[in-house]
């Protein structure tokens, strides 16, 4: 058979034998000896209520009816049982009394509950009230029944005894009430019995378990046993209440901290104990092995809790043992698990950012002041450009980039200085050549980095720096810098043991370091191209006053970019535009992008077909990247375009009309001269290159007041760290709500408020306010398809010219004009207009309803026409034809002003007038 838990089955659990059952018993017993005396006592009680309270009733109820109107002329009537016996009823009925009986002052009854004992004389003493007046109550025992009874005297005016009045409640309806009280006692007592001996049914279960059924004796015999070992051991053991006051102590934990005798039942804390293990007992936690100090003793403790965690009044029970002669073993390995905790943290914190001055601040913070007291980086030039180092170190300059100290103040030279090591036996000169770490113990004696500086060094010496450790920083082989780490403050020299975690330390550091040198000079390359494709300087136009901010991402460049690009007839493009990703790539693909958008103005047709053009192009470039990465050079891809997004308006500042389309690009905000900021509604469309070609883009056509700013931006500006596109744009509204700022306090407000110290993207903002062309500058005429039209037209043109003091530029506008009006009208559809527009060149434009487009060519000499077109590049800057949504216009431009507007060479020598018939002209086509 399993024998039971807890040692022998004999003598346990077993009723009255173990001390559980015997203080079961002894507890009902103590409660049936209480419950019987408490209901004794009770029911005495209640038994001499009742009397008191029949009593006090009677004799309340006697005098109320002996003392009530007309009682004593009653009793002076010839007939006092009429007129008192119905009235004494109704009174012991309202009393609840068992009866009311009027006497005479003889004791014959006039009244009575029994009607048949009217006439009879009441038996008992009643001189009392008769002859002394007195009114009383007693205990009556006799006929008819014995009863609590009250006699009270009933007095007439003059003061005479004419009768008594005697109320009372029988002895048998009291006994009754003292029974159902008796009754109610007896079971309460008989519950709380059963209420007893349940809770001493409970606490002694839960004693049979905590003594696991043990008798006194076995009890007092483990004690012994258990006292005796406990002090027989050689680990010292506490006890600690949950109170925090110490239980028990053994006689080895006496000895080993020293405790007086008289030390249980006092608190810890007061104990003389190291803080240490005061924090550990009172903390309530688990220890095992916990190295503590005692004195000169090192102890080496193990603290567990008396009873579960969670329970109430916990406690701990701490056992120690002796370890001192294992003071300096220990101390070894704590300063290697300090050493390798160290070094765990250094591979995480340093190298957090690809910054290279950040890693080397970095590196000095992890190692001040769990390593050294003080921490200096020194770093060649070429590594904080970002550039390659040079193969031999030995003899270059370096610069401080980090420092990092106990203390602030410090002797040694401050970061930015330049630091050489001319001096070979210096410990920075050895370590350099060597490629090793050096420690030198004593500075002092360090006669070569005395040498090197002679007052820097007798300034640290003086400060208190006694030992100095310095280590080549070293990756793939190249010195980048070095760390030199110092101890002042340390009594302790650094030594050999402290070589090899140096190193270790370094060897991460350069790593981290040669990874933000490489990441610097991969950043500042793309920044330099993406800059060098970027617009330097806007082109000159009227149409806007443009400002423009461009911020490369702190992560990397990006394919951000925008442009300003001056359109025939005055009118202007504004392009901002996103190439996904970062680094050179999208550096490189924004410059074919925009490119491409420059070369595909020139085609002068509407946004959407730009961004048609622009999507088909992207597509290509995809294309022919495929096979390229599919036969790459030894496994390497080429970057493909991943996708892009784009912004095309174009600006007519003669109509103040806006005509914008986006591909996958935020719409831009329009602010009025009031600081009403609106986003209009743009159709999205969808981001370049991404093979959706078929979905045609679209334009929205916008009139923008005079003076209004148009705002556009990358999305980059919107979306940063914990902020969404939704916030973005309610924190740029509020900022573009100011009225009367320029474009560049604008864009100094956007990058103020919307700009984090850190943007993951690149940001790119072009704020451009509208202008209009005056309207004095614009002259327009419609034509009748008509060739006699022609001359009025072209005079009429002469005379605008003349008006605007343009008179040089007469001839020529006049020949281009008889040219282009002569081959709408002739070889054009309905409607024929002419629009001259005085910006800052002259644009002659002329357009009909027909979408035939012109071209140049030479005409043979024996061709009567054909140089129509030819005369007009030959007087004009430049000219085009655009295209709209019906027909076409034919534009050319002229310089007016100094040099400009001479309507090109005199070949007669007598002016153009006598060069050319323009009458003559009208007759030829191109």
């Amino acid at each position: 058979m399993r024998a039971r838990r807890g040692g022998s089955p004999a003598g346990r659990g077993s009723g009255l034998r173990s001390l559980a059952g015997q203080v079961l018993a002894l507890e009902a017993l103590i409660a049936l000896l209480v419950i019987v005396a408490a209901v004794f006592v009770t029911f005495r009680q209640a038994r001499q209520d009742v009397l008191r309270d029949a009593e006090v009733r009677s004799l309340a109820v006697a005098e109320a009816f002996a003392k009530a109107p007309g009682v004593d002329t009653a009793l002076a009537s010839p007939d006092p049982t009429a007129a008192l016996q119905e009235r004494a009823e109704q009174t012991r009925v309202a009393t609840g009394v068992d009866f009311i009986a009027v006497l005479g002052p003889d004791g014959v009854r006039y009244t009575d509950a029994q009607t048949g004992l009217i006439g009879e004389k009441a038996t008992g003493d009643l001189s009392r009230a008769v002859v002394d007046g007195e009114s009383y109550t007693e205990t009556f025992r006799g006929a008819p029944n014995d009863a609590v009874r009250a006699v009270v005297p009933v007095v007439d005016d003059d003061g005479r005894i004419v009768g008594m009045v005697t109320s009372g409640i029988e002895v048998q309806s009291l006994s009754e009430a003292v029974e159902g009280r008796l009754v109610v006692l007896l079971a309460a007592g008989g519950g709380a019995l059963v209420l007893a001996v349940g809770g001493a049914a409970l606490v002694a279960r839960r004693l049979r378990r905590q003594t696991h059924g043990l008798g006194p004796a076995e009890m007092t015999r483990m004690k012994e046993h258990h006292e005796a070992v406990l002090h027989a051991v050689r680990e010292g053991v506490l006890i600690v209440g949950g109170d925090g006051r110490l239980l028990l102590a053994n006689d080895e934990a006496r000895r080993l901290l020293g405790l007086s005798a008289d030390a249980e039942r006092r608190p810890v804390a007061e104990l003389g104990l190291d803080s240490r293990t005061v924090e550990l007992l009172e903390s309530g936690r688990t220890a095992t092995d916990e190295v503590h100090r005692a004195g000169d003793r090192l102890l080496a403790v193990s603290v567990r809790p008396t009873v579960p965690a969670d329970g109430p009044g916990s406690g701990s029970v701490m056992t120690m043992r002796d370890t001192t002669e294992l003071a300096a073993l220990s101390g070894r390995a704590e300063v290697a698990r300090g050493r390798l905790q160290l070094l765990y943290e250094a591979g995480v914190r340093i190298g957090t950012t690809l910054e290279v001055v950040r890693t080397a601040e970095e590196l000095a913070e992890v190692a001040v002041p769990r390593f050294a007291d003080f921490a200096t980086v020194e770093l060649l030039e070429p590594v904080l450009r970002g550039e390659e180092p040079p193969q031999d170190a030995t003899l270059a300059e370096m610069r401080r980039t980090a420092m990092s100290g106990v203390r602030a103040e410090q002797p040694l030279q401050p970061v930015g200085e330049v630091i050489r090591f001319h001096v070979p036996s210096t410990p920075m000169a050895t370590a350099l050549s060597g490629g090793h770490a050096v420690v030198q113990e004593e500075l002092a004696a360090a006669d070569g980095w005395r040498a090197q500086d002679p007052e820097g060094a007798a300034r640290a010496l003086a400060y208190g720096m006694h030992s100095l450790l310095t280590v080549p920083l070293l990756a793939r082989d190249v010195v980048l810098g070095m760390a030199n780490f110092w101890r002042a403050d340390t009594e302790e020299p650094f030594g050999e043991e402290d070589l090899e975690f140096a190193e270790e330390l370094a060897a991460r550091a350069a790593v981290a370091i040669d990874n933000a040198r490489r990441f610097t000079r991969e950043h500042a390359m793309a920044v330099t191209l993406q800059r060098s494709l970027l617009p330097r300087v806007l082109p000159e136009q009227s149409a806007v006053e443009v400002a423009y901010r461009y911020l490369p991402a702190k992560a990397g460049v990006g394919g951000d970019w925008f442009d300003v690009i001056p359109l025939p007839g005055a009118r202007v493009a504004l392009v901002v535009g996103d190439v996904v990703g970062h680094g050179l790539h999208a550096a490189a693909t924004m410059g074919r992008l925009r490119t491409a958008v420059h070369n595909f103005s020139t085609l002068d047709v509407p946004p959407d077909e730009i961004l048609g053009h622009l999507d088909e192009l992207t597509g290509r470039i995809d294309e022919e990247a495929e096979p390229a990465a599919a036969a790459g050079d030894g496994g390497r891809r080429e970057e493909t375009i991943t996708g892009a997004t784009c912004l095309y308006a174009i600006y007519d500042p003669a109509t103040g009309m806006c005509t914008m389309a986006s591909a996958g690009h935020p719409g831009p905000a329009v602010v009025d001269a009031e600081g009403r900021v609106e986003f209009p509604p743009l159709a999205p469309g969808v981001p370049l290159g991404l093979g959706l070609g078929d979905v045609p883009f679209e334009s929205t056509r916008l009139r923008i007041p005079e003076g209004s700013k148009l705002v556009l931006f990358t999305d980059g500006l919107l979306e940063d760290h914990g902020r969404d596109v939704g916030t973005g744009l309610q924190l740029l509204r509020r900022t573009l709500e100011r009225p009367e700022r320029s474009p560049e306090q604008t864009c100094a407000d956007i990058l103020a408020n919307l700009l984090s110290p850190a943007p993951r993207d690149d940001i790119a903002v072009l704020v451009a306010r509208t202008r209009r062309l005056p309207a004095d500058r614009i002259a327009e005429w419609e034509v009748a398809r008509d060739p006699a039209a022609v001359s009025p037209v072209r005079n009429a043109a002469a005379a605008k010219l003349g008006e605007w003091g343009l008179d040089e530029a007469a001839f020529a506008v006049e020949l281009i004009l008889s040219e282009l009006v002569t081959n709408a009208v002739r070889y054009g559809a309905d409607p024929v207009r002419v629009r001259l527009l005085y910006d800052r060149t002259l644009v002659c434009e002329v357009s009909d309803g027909s979408s035939t487009s012109p071209h140049l060519r030479h005409a043979a000499e024996t061709d009567e026409g054909g140089r129509g077109l030819y005369l007009v590049a030959r007087f004009a800057e430049r000219w085009g034809t655009r295209y709209g949504r019906r027909g076409k216009t034919i534009w050319a431009e002229l310089r007016v002003g100094p040099g400009g507007g001479d309507g090109g060479p005199d070949t007669a020598g007598t002016g153009p007038a006598a060069a050319l018939d323009l009458d003559a002209l009208e007759k030829l086509a191109w």
